[in-house]
């Protein structure tokens, strides 16, 4: 039986990875071969070294994407995981005691499959929808609210506030996800651990900050690296939301809508590897650097 297990366990592993080394690692491959080239998606190509870097670093668009999509990176985790925290610890530790163990808010049940709802609509419908409700004219729903007085808000149309209303999607789309990761990482912690503290005195900031949040820490880091992730997409909500696509005066241009441009519209696809070279490795380095400083001793429950 022993020596029937690894070659049990290989055949079981040998067309996933195979599909994964042809479909994924050999597309990143390709990525890169075609990053050296002047390919412009059709026909044959001639490599020509780093000259689409070079014109990368010189492309005032691609700036303004990188800015974008930093801003996002920056803003978007910090907003989700704040109400995800703060919503899980309503749900989980919120509510009072009853014989001493520690329970969430009333219909906290019910409160989860409403904050997961979200992670049930495909990207594409949440798109639509909130373009509906952002809407730069009265048919917009937002507009639809103030009097007919008031000049409608240009929302989407408006570059002060297109890259905001993308943000505020994104947030609402990922909240529910992680409300339901840190209820899962908070309804590991021993409720003896919360009795204690109770026993203590400890109030219910105490419990949150000097309990739950340092051993949920591995759940927040992985939370983290996911959320960064998200944050270097965004190309679904850009291409459907955004008024002329990319928004008014680059106003939601990201770097993934950038290499879908160059690619399929500006015919440049060895330009558009190129840019997503410098995503990949932009993401590589984002996930690298949240797991290596956010490294803690671990902390057991």
């Amino acid at each position: 039986m022993r020596h029937g297990k690894y070659p049990f366990i290989i055949g079981f592993l040998v067309v996933p990875l195979a599909l994964y080394l042809i479909f994924v690692v050999g597309a990143y491959l390709q990525m890169f071969q075609l990053s050296l080239t002047d390919w412009s998606g059709f026909g044959g190509f001639n490599y020509i070294g780093v000259d689409n870097f070079v014109k990368l670093w010189d492309d005032p668009v691609f700036w303004v994407a990188l800015r974008h999509n930093i801003y996002i990176l920056i803003a978007m985790p910090i907003v989700t995981i704040a109400f995800a925290l703060f919503f899980a610890f309503l749900l989980n530790v919120g509510g009072k005691s009853r014989g001493g163990v520690t329970q969430g808010v009333w219909g906290s049940k019910v409160y989860r499959v409403i904050f997961f709802f979200p992670q049930l609509l495909a990207l594409a419908i949440v798109a639509v929808i909130f373009g509906r409700v952002f809407g730069s004219d009265r048919s917009g729903m937002l507009n639809g609210l103030f009097p007919d007085s008031w000049s409608p808000w240009l929302f989407l149309a408006d570059e002060r506030w297109a890259l905001a209303c993308i943000g505020i999607v994104l947030v609402w789309q990922q909240i529910g996800f992680y409300v339901v990761l840190f209820s899962a990482g908070m309804g590991s912690i021993g409720q003896e651990i919360y009795e204690a503290a109770a026993l203590d005195g400890a109030t219910k900031v105490t419990l949150f900050f000097r309990i739950t949040l340092p051993l949920l820490w591995d759940t927040l880091q992985v939370a983290w690296v996911y959320l960064g992730i998200a944050a270097f997409d965004c190309f679904a909500l850009v291409n459907i939301m955004s008024v002329n696509k990319g928004g008014p005066d680059n106003a939601t241009q990201v770097l993934s809508y950038q290499i879908y441009l160059n690619a399929f519209q500006n015919s440049q696809a060895g330009y558009a590897s190129a840019i997503g070279v410098v995503l990949f490795f932009l993401t590589l380095t984002f996930a690298a650097l949240t797991l290596r400083v956010t490294r803690r001793d671990a902390v057991n429950a």
